[in-house]
Formats: structure tokens, C-alpha cells, sequence
């Protein structure tokens, strides 16, 4: 590798996939890989490391100035951004501030009171992470496209079961959707 290899330049690297040079010292490169959504330290003279757009060293302009500060904060908004998401889906007016009952059917055992607001929040929840879930395979590198439509029918499935919580649900484009009989 080109030791007068600069900030900015884009790598491929064996194990860990493409990445950006955003710092450099005497005999490594920092470098942040997607894969890793953050950064590895490697040799300048790693084998398994392969430019593939090339900046050359103290050229001026934008690539210079980006540091890994910045590159955490661009991440750090990001991430604050997908969670203020995430928070604004609407619960049904009439449920709100609402309480749910769980009585058992042995009436010395107590009853369990929790807020509606406080279920729908957990559903909320569950219904994210699945679709980060849906992401995660359909971005998967190994997995065949087999493999995938299979785990994606076991998602499919577990959304057609939280459907009862549709009830919920402000706007129906929140709510979740199924399997239907139709193919």
C-alpha cells in the first residue's frame, strides 16, 4: 500500500469489507468500516488492504477535514434521529392513559394493573427491532436468498400474531401486518 495514501480514500479490506481512511499515523491507517460501524486501526503494509479510490496525502479539501469526532457525531445525530422516530407512533386516543388489568383465574392470586401507554411503548418496541431484524437478513452478505425469504416468512408470521394489538394503534400504517391467505 502507498504510503502517501491520504484521508478520504477508499479501502477494501479482506475480513472486514469497504471502508474510509479517516486518519493516518506513521505505519497504520484509521479506518471506519461499515461492517463495523466504526473504526480499526491496520498496518500501512497489510496485504489483505486494498485502495480502491485513492486520495493522495495532504491533498486540500473536505476529505481532510473529516475526523473520527465528526464521523461519531454524524452517527450519534443519526441514531438520535431513528430513536425520535421510533417514539412518535401515536397510541389510539381512546386508550390513552388507560390501564391494563391481568386477572388470574385463581381469585386468591392479585390482580397485575399496568399503563396502557407503558404496553403500547413494549409493542412499540417489539414491532422495531423486528424490522431491524428484517434489515439485518435482507442486508446478510452469506445468506442465501433461500435462507432469507425463510426467515423473512417467520417475521411475516410473528407480525400476523401481535395483530390483535392493532386496536392500539392511532394510524393504521403503524399497525401490523401479516400474512394474508391470498398467494
Amino acid at each position: 500500500m502507498n504510503t502517501q495514501t491520504g484521508i478520504g480514500s477508499r479501502v477494501d479490506h479482506q475480513h472486514f469489507g469497504r471502508g474510509v481512511i479517516v486518519d493516518t499515523a506513521s505505519e497504520f491507517y484509521i479506518i471506519w468500516f461499515k461492517s463495523q460501524q466504526g473504526t480499526k486501526s491496520i498496518s500501512k503494509d497489510y496485504d489483505g488492504l486494498k485502495i480502491t479510490d485513492e486520495v493522495p496525502a495532504g491533498e486540500a479539501g473536505a476529505a481532510e477535514a473529516i475526523t473520527i469526532a465528526d464521523i461519531e457525531q454524524a452517527l450519534s445525530n443519526i441514531l438520535d434521529q431513528r430513536l425520535h422516530e421510533m417514539q412518535i407512533v401515536p397510541i389510539a386516543t381512546r386508550w390513552r392513559n388507560g390501564t391494563m388489568i391481568l386477572k388470574p383465574g385463581d381469585s386468591t392470586l392479585q390482580s397485575k394493573e399496568l399503563p396502557i401507554d407503558t404496553f403500547f411503548h413494549k409493542i412499540i418496541m417489539v414491532r422495531d427491532r423486528l424490522r431491524v431484524m428484517e434489515q439485518k437478513i435482507n442486508a446478510h452478505k452469506v445468506m442465501t436468498d433461500d435462507d432469507k425469504v425463510d426467515l423473512e416468512q417467520y417475521i411475516t408470521a410473528i407480525y400476523g400474531s401481535l395483530t390483535t394489538f392493532n386496536v392500539l394503534f392511532k394510524e393504521t400504517h403503524h399497525q401490523f401486518k401479516g400474512m394474508s391467505g391470498k398467494e
